[in-house]
């Protein structure tokens, strides 16, 4: 691992999320109906379902929400299809992204990903031009005012439940699990009383990549903005190394 913490940015987007709740609740909905069609309306029965139940509620989506989605998903048989699609490609100075998005319409999808890339000088790729930079990990992160658990007894924790990693940041603990590893670590901290900050499975840059140029700066951001207004974009994963402006 590299000790990069992402807990400020995390923070950032969940401010941001706070602002625009319809989004990241449009994207957590269509989580729910995909993992109850794969694998039934009962969480008790479904990891999958579990995990994403976990993420809405650190998201502070209500309760009710949640329980209207699964059974809107468990009874509607003509509800729309959803399919998992991932996109490749380079914004400025050789920046790598990863796009995933959740669609009824893959046509409509591709060219308003195709189109974020164009505005911010970036171009789509072929499927693994990029994502060989990356790491496919399950990520829970802690804030460590809001834990309070004895560091080493947190870190046995997670690494008796099958964690990989655990790190200790100035303002928060990060653990990473395979991603098979993932549902059975975020269940067992979540037993302990264990608030999460965030817990995903999610690509980590093996490297990150400063930016020094402002144009370079502004395209990428303009396409980074691009592709998080998209209702399809679920995700989207890149090696830039923010600037800490937090």
């Amino acid at each position: 691992m590299s000790g990069h913490s992402k807990f400020a940015n995390i923070k950032h987007k969940k401010e941001k999320n706070d602002a625009a709740k319809g989004k990241i609740f449009t994207i957590i909905g269509r989580e729910l109906a995909v993992a109850v069609k794969e694998g039934g309306p009962d969480p008790a029965n479904n990891s999958k379902l579990r995990d994403v139940i976990a993420k809405a509620k650190s998201n502070n989506m209500p309760n009710d929400t949640i329980d209207r989605g699964i059974k809107k998903a468990a009874g509607d048989a003509s509800a729309v299809n959803y399919e998992y699609v991932s996109y490749e490609g380079y914004g400025p100075s050789g920046i790598a992204i990863i796009v995933d998005a959740l669609t009824d319409n893959k046509n409509r999808t591709a060219a308003n990903v195709r189109s974020a890339f164009t505005k911010g000088k970036g171009n789509i790729g072929t499927p693994g031009c990029v994502s060989y930079m990356f790491d496919k990990k399950g990520q829970i992160v802690i804030d460590k005012e809001e834990c309070e658990a004895d560091p080493d007894d947190l870190m046995m924790m997670a690494l008796d439940a099958g964690a990989e990693d655990f790190t200790e940041e100035e303002d928060s603990y990060e653990i990473i699990t395979d991603p098979d590893a993932f549902s059975e670590v975020r269940q067992k901290l979540e037993e302990e009383g264990i608030s999460m900050v965030s817990a995903e499975v999610t690509m980590i840059p093996q490297n990150w990549v400063e930016l020094t140029e402002e144009d370079a700066v502004k395209n990428l951001q303009r396409t980074l903005d691009l592709l998080e207004e998209d209702d399809d974009v679920q995700a989207v994963y890149h090696n830039w190394e923010e600037p800490d402006t937090f």
